[in-house]
């Protein structure tokens, strides 16, 4: 790097910090504005100069190119004369004017406006490098307009089909296909979760049927790549071009891009066929299992989302002081961290013995009825409609707004979200509940079904067991079902979990026929 480009970085990296600190926190996550680090976008240029051919004059976009990491890791890496073209889209002028300003007098061109609303080049002009690292915007701050013009855009560019839970990330990768010159190389840092969740089927299905998937370098989450924001991310590489016959892609994991901990070669066809592909390297290749897992023994539910948990759960003394009616409440537990340990004990009454007590309310009783019986009530319904709880989403669309959905105790629950880094390796826990009391949405609910359920009923004692059979799950068995996002935080939806081997437990309960109605009753799921 020359002094004078030395300097210019040197700039950059301040003035990016400037601007960071003058927007709100807030702001900048709403709108997925995070900065690719100066090293880790150095090793994605020296990466793409690999594998492009050395004689070949670079036509280099980005997409979303906030002040120019990329364009900056671009001049330090590739040979002067050998960029031919250089474009940058920033729909922000809080970073693309201050960009547009940096670079003047270089060859990029700054466009301040919408990618996403811009006019595809002719053949002629469109680019053969492309690295982006796109907006993490997630769905909810994506209008219900603007996502129905995203989605037809992009399935028009190349002939994808979004899912409405999709991140803009995905949006981006899509109507860029047509900014891209046949052959050319794309590069995309984005957050890894694509690879397991049910909204990245269509950008799998476009990774792998519309272009030529290289390479899926993963980083390890603990070593989150963007110190503002908790996201695990990938680096994604593909040729716009059909892929060959028993094609394989190069998956990485760990260390860095340029030297990863651990890779492997994995068949396109492999891919296809398996829905998590977070597994891999670490995984040899797919295999069908006909094995007994834990959706065949229990239904699996979601803890309640109440609307607004400040408003309707309410302690003892809370509820006393307002003189509110305890038969309109029921016990509901507190977060894991106010569950010190892994069973939880009830009272005469089947509350739950913990030193903090809660209580929901729940209520099916008409407004009317309720200010006649229940005056005090009235009055705090009332104090909810002023503070806008019944126009909340979930509140507006139940009926009436304060009524909660019927989620009955669950014998065991397991925490919904932990790190990898505790002491004891086990980032979610199993709670034996013998109140009760429901759950929140931080917790998940397995109910016995089948025959477990009437084992249970018949032998009462069995309850204990399968809860140590729970307990003894290998921490990785649950990781390998679930997602996990930047600093080692996962997380485990109902279906993943459901997806967790259980054989022990078929060998526990070898009375059971654990295989056909649990099969069956999937068909009507």
């Amino acid at each position: 790097m020359t002094k004078s480009m030395a300097k210019r970085e040197e700039r950059r990296l301040a003035v990016q910090a400037e601007l960071d600190e003058a927007k709100d926190q807030a702001e900048r996550n709403r709108m997925g504005q995070f900065a690719t680090p100066t090293e880790l976008a150095v090793q994605i240029f020296e990466y793409a100069k690999e594998q492009l051919n050395e004689a070949e004059a670079v036509r280099f976009i980005d997409p979303a190119i906030g002040i120019g990491s990329f364009y900056s890791a671009l001049l330090k890496v590739f040979p002067a004369g050998r960029l031919t073209r250089a474009v940058g889209y920033e729909i922000d002028p809080h970073y693309g004017e201050p960009a547009a300003k940096l670079w003047k007098g270089t060859m990029l061109d700054v466009r301040l406006e919408d990618f996403t609303q811009a006019a595809p080049p002719s053949d002629k002009e469109k680019f053969n490098l492309l690295i982006c690292n796109p907006p993490y915007v997630r769905h909810h701050h994506i209008a219900s307009k603007e996502k129905r013009r995203l989605k037809a855009l992009t399935r028009e560019a190349c002939g994808i089909k979004v899912n409405g839970l999709a991140g803009l990330y995905c949006y981006f990768l899509g109507l860029s296909h047509q900014w891209m010159a046949e052959g050319g190389l794309a590069g995309w840092l984005i957050p890894s979760e694509f690879m397991d969740v049910n909204y990245g089927a269509s950008v799998k299905h476009y990774l792998l049927d519309k272009v030529t998937l290289l390479h899926i370098h993963r980083f390890d989450p603990k070593e989150v790549q963007f110190g503002d924001a908790l996201v695990s991310s990938a680096v994604v590489w593909f040729s716009k071009k059909e892929p060959p016959a028993d094609h394989k892609v190069r998956m990485t994991y760990g260390g860095s891009l340029l030297r990863p901990s651990l890779e492997r070669l994995v068949p396109v066809d492999t891919l296809r066929r398996d829905p998590k592909w977070t597994l891999y390297p670490m995984k040899e290749s797919h295999s069908e299992s006909h094995a007994p897992v834990l959706a065949d023994f229990f239904t699996i539910k979601r803890g309640l989302a109440t609307g607004g948990n400040r408003y309707f759960i309410l302690s003892p003394e809370e509820i006393e002081k307002r003189g509110l009616p305890a038969e309109v409440f029921r016990p509901i537990l507190p977060s894991p961290r106010y569950v010190p340990d892994n069973e939880i004990l009830a009272d005469r009454a089947g509350n739950p013995v913990l030193e903090r007590q809660l209580f929901l309310l729940d209520c099916r009783l008409p407004e009317e009825k309720i200010k006649e019986r229940h005056p005090t009530l009235g009055a705090y319904l009332e104090e909810g409609k002023a503070q806008g709880i019944a126009e909340r989403y979930i509140c507006r669309h139940r009926s009436p707004w304060y009524a909660q959905e019927r989620r009955l105790a669950a014998p065991f629950l397991c925490t919904y979200l932990g790190r990898s880094d505790k002491k004891n390796g086990r980032p979610f826990r199993f709670i034996l509940n013998h109140s009760n009391a429901t759950a929140p949405n931080v917790y998940l609910m397995l109910y016995p079904r089948g025959a477990l359920d009437k084992a249970l009923a018949e032998s009462p004692q069995l309850k204990r067991q399968v809860w140590d059979f729970l307990n003894g799950i290998s921490p990785k068995e649950m990781l390998n079902e679930g997602r996990v996002y930047g600093g080692g935080l996962h997380k485990l939806e109902p279906k993943e979990l459901g997806r967790v081997p259980a054989t022990a437990l078929a060998d526990l309960l070898p009375e059971i026929e654990w295989q056909d109605e649990p099969k069956q009753l999937e068909l009507f799921a």
